[in-house]
């Protein structure tokens, strides 16, 4: 087992070394100047990121997410950095405020060249522990939620006859990772719904105007882990956590070199191709992973929702604080242990 870890691990590095490369180029912010973006979950995290990187290259952002107040301070960032905003209070979860999404959208603009559906969230814990509703509602916002945007942006683009769709799975897409149970299986779905959009537009003769990507970061410190349901008992971890940064720009350098699937940096593509090579030694490793930092390393914390119902209040940056936190976590844990 040792020496088939080994293997598997310098064959996924060597191979993650071609890892797509995402700077944009000096011509793409004149490419993404005066196009309409919609970004949903755009009050923080990626989709707040994404927003104000938009903004700057002074594209048109259609804001969506569930915090009125907070997408109207977005938007003023936007407007600031020289692009316009369109603010559209938006839960993805129902298919009536997604269609008004990019009514409004359009009837603003004029059309919309992406659609970037990004809203998501979690829940964390074993499976049997955490509530069903729980569970469901992580289907409802991360499935259903891209469901209603992949089906209304199609639907523009093919009136309009062009269009990009960027849909924000996970490295969890391909590997499904304990404690995350739902997660996975809807960053999975995710992955599996681009893939055969792409194929639907092909046969279709338009996949070459019509692009939809699946976007797949490995874990990044935003505020996902905070808004995160969690009845695992412990703090939010994960390991070798990346800057949401990259994953900002990684999002809009798609939208413009649209490509099927995106894993975003070494640690994703490196994940995806081991376990390509050998999938359940891959999940196996994940989840000793997982175990070490979300049950054994994590603070203790008492059950909670989190923001899967409702917003909740100091959770609107684009960075989350969660590498300060584990940090902070560890030292005190050492500084406990007997020496």
């Amino acid at each position: 087992m040792a020496r088939r870890c080994v293997i598997l691990i310098a064959a996924a590095l060597s191979l993650s070394a071609c890892a797509t490369s995402t700077r944009l180029s000096r011509s793409d912010p004149q490419r993404i100047a005066h196009r309409t973006y919609v970004v949903t979950g755009a009050s923080s995290g990626f989709g707040r990121g994404v927003a104000l990187k938009l903004g700057a290259m002074h594209a048109n952002v259609v804001l969506a997410a569930r915090r009125t107040d907070v997408l109207d301070e977005v938007a003023r960032g936007v407007r600031a950095a020289g692009g316009a905003a369109l603010v559209v209070t938006t839960d993805v979860a129902q298919p009536d405020a997604v269609a008004r999404l990019a009514a409004a959208a359009v009837a603003r603009f004029g059309r919309i060249d992406v659609w970037i559906n990004n809203a998501g969230i979690g829940a964390l814990g074993r499976f049997d522990t955490i509530p069903v509703a729980d569970q469901a509602r992580v289907i409802d916002v991360n499935v259903k939620g891209t469901l209603y945007g992949s089906h209304a942006a199609l639907r523009r683009f093919r009136d309009q006859g062009f269009g990009t769709l960027v849909n924000i799975g996970s490295v969890e897409s391909e590997v499904p990772l304990a404690y995350h149970a739902t997660y996975s299986a809807s960053k999975a779905a995710v992955l599996s719904l681009g893939r055969a959009l792409n194929q639907e537009l092909r046969l279709a003769g338009v996949g070459r105007q019509i692009r939809v990507a699946t976007v797949m970061p490995w874990a990044a410190d935003t505020p996902f882990f905070s808004q995160a349901a969690n009845y695992s008992g412990h703090a939010g971890r994960m390991v070798m956590m990346d800057s949401p940064d990259q994953v900002v720009q990684a999002i809009v350098w798609v939208s413009v070199h649209p490509r099927e699937e995106l894993p975003v940096g070494w640690k994703a593509q490196g994940a995806s191709t081991a376990h390509h090579l050998m999938p359940d030694l891959t999940e196996h490793i994940a989840a000793n992973i997982a175990h070490d930092q979300q049950m054994v390393k994590g603070a203790p914390t008492p059950p909670t929702a989190g923001a899967i119902y409702r917003p909740m209040p100091g959770t609107t940056g684009v960075e989350g604080g969660i590498r300060a936190r584990m940090k902070a976590e560890d030292a005190d844990r050492k500084a406990a242990s007997p020496r």
